[in-house]
C-alpha cells in the first residue's frame, strides 16, 4: 500500500509539472517593432481619406474633398466611383456589409449611399438610402453588425447624440429618438476624424464622444438599449475628447485623442478599460504620443499591441498602451489592420500599406 501511494504522489507530481509546462509555453510574448515601411500605393493633392473599405484585397476610398475612388488588387484605378451626383459634400465614414459598401456625408444634408456591385466586380452603381436636412446634421461614423444590421452617429441635432439604425441591409435607416437615448451634456458631440468613434464586439457596441464631454454610449444589444459611461480623457472644450476607440474583445479597449489644436500635449490623452467600457484608466500620462487621430490594436496579439497614428506620425505600443514607441514621423488619419503586421492607411494626398517589422 506505502508504494502505491508513493507511485501515485509521484504521478500527480509529473501530471502537475507536465501542466505548468504547458502554461509557461502559453505565456505570451509581445513582439517590439522597431520600424514600419510605407509603400505608397497612391498620391494625389486632392484626397484628403479619412474613411475607406477594404473588399477583396480593393482599397475603396472617400475623400472629404469629394473625390471617391478605388485601387484595385491588380494595381489599377477607379475614379468617380459615385460619378453624375448633384451633392458633393465632403465623405467621412464609410462601412461594408459583406455585400455593399455605403458612404455617409457628413454635414446637412447628411446622405447615406448604399454602393453596388457592377459585373466587371467593381462597386461604384449607387443610390440615396438616407438622407437628414436639418441644418445641425454631422455625422462621424459608420460600423455594422452583421450583413443586416448598421448603425451610424452624429452630432446632436436635439438634446442627444444622433443615431441612426438600419435592420435591413442598408435599404432603409432610421433615427433613434432621443427618449431612448442618453441625454447629451453641453457642447458634447463627435469627430469625424478616422471613422473609428465606433467599436463593435459581438452585439456590443462602444461610441465614443468628445468635445464639451468625452463619455462612452455603450448597448450590449445592437442599438435597441443604452447606458453612458465617464471616462478621464481631456475634455471639456470644442477640439478635446476621444478621437478614435477600438475593442480587442469585449472586455479590453482604448481609446486616444487629446487635442489637435495642441498636437504635442500628452495631457490625459490615452485611456483603456479592461471591464468593456464601464470604467476607463489613464495610460502613459504625460507621454508620447500626444494628439493622435486613430488607435487600433493589432489583431492576434492578447490586447497587447497597439498603433496609433495621427498627422504627427506612427507609434506603437506592446503593453497595452502603457508605454510607446515612435516609428514614423509620416503623417495619416485612418488606419485598419489586416493581419499581425500589415496595415493600411489613409490621409492627407496619399493612401499606403503599411509593414511593421
Amino acid at each position: 500500500m506505502k508504494q502505491i501511494l508513493i507511485l501515485f504522489c509521484v504521478a500527480i507530481s509529473l501530471i502537475s509539472c507536465k501542466k505548468d509546462e504547458e502554461k509557461k509555453e502559453n505565456i505570451f510574448i509581445p513582439r517590439d517593432f522597431t520600424e514600419v515601411e510605407i509603400g505608397l500605393l497612391l498620391k494625389d493633392s486632392t484626397l484628403n481619406v479619412r474613411a475607406f473599405e477594404l473588399v477583396n484585397e480593393s482599397f475603396y476610398y472617400a475623400s472629404g474633398s469629394g473625390k471617391h475612388g478605388a485601387y484595385l488588387k491588380d494595381g489599377s484605378t477607379v475614379t468617380n466611383l459615385m460619378y453624375n451626383d448633384s451633392i458633393n459634400n465632403a465623405i467621412r465614414s464609410s462601412a461594408y456589409n459583406g455585400k455593399n459598401i455605403f458612404f455617409m456625408t457628413i454635414g446637412s444634408p447628411a446622405i447615406v449611399y448604399k454602393l453596388d456591385s457592377a459585373k466587371n466586380g467593381v462597386f461604384y452603381k449607387h443610390k440615396i438610402v438616407y438622407q437628414e436636412n436639418h441644418e445641425k446634421a454631422f455625422y462621424d461614423a459608420m460600423e455594422f453588425w452583421n450583413d443586416k444590421e448598421g448603425i451610424a452617429i452624429g452630432d446632436p441635432t436635439d438634446d442627444c447624440m444622433s443615431i441612426i439604425i438600419t435592420r435591413d441591409g442598408g435599404n432603409t435607416w432610421s433615427k433613434i429618438s432621443c427618449d431612448l437615448l442618453p441625454k447629451a451634456k453641453k457642447d458634447e458631440a463627435a469627430f469625424a476624424a478616422s471613422d473609428t468613434n465606433i467599436a463593435i464586439v459581438g452585439d456590443e457596441t462602444w461610441v465614443a464622444t468628445g468635445g464639451g464631454a468625452s463619455r462612452i454610449l455603450y448597448s450590449a444589444d445592437k442599438g435597441k438599449n443604452w447606458k453612458v459611461f465617464d471616462t478621464p480623457i481631456v475634455q471639456g472644450n470644442g477640439p478635446q475628447g476621444m478621437y478614435s476607440l477600438d475593442f480587442y474583445d469585449n472586455k479590453n479597449g482604448f481609446a486616444i485623442g487629446g487635442d489637435y489644436t495642441k498636437a504635442g500635449d500628452s495631457t490625459a490623452n490615452k485611456i483603456r478599460t479592461q471591464d468593456g467600457g464601464k470604467t476607463w484608466q489613464l495610460v502613459a500620462q504625460n507621454q508620447s504620443p500626444g494628439y493622435r487621430s486613430c488607435v487600433q490594436y493589432i489583431p492576434g496579439r492578447e490586447a497587447k499591441e497597439l498603433v496609433a497614428i495621427g498627422f504627427k506620425g506612427i507609434d506603437y505600443s506592446n503593453d497595452a498602451g502603457e508605454n510607446w514607441k515612435h516609428l514614423s514621423d509620416e503623417g495619416f488619419y485612418t488606419l485598419l489592420f489586416v493581419n499581425d503586421s500589415v496595415a493600411y492607411a489613409a490621409g492627407n494626398k496619399r493612401i499606403a500599406k503599411l509593414t511593421f517589422r
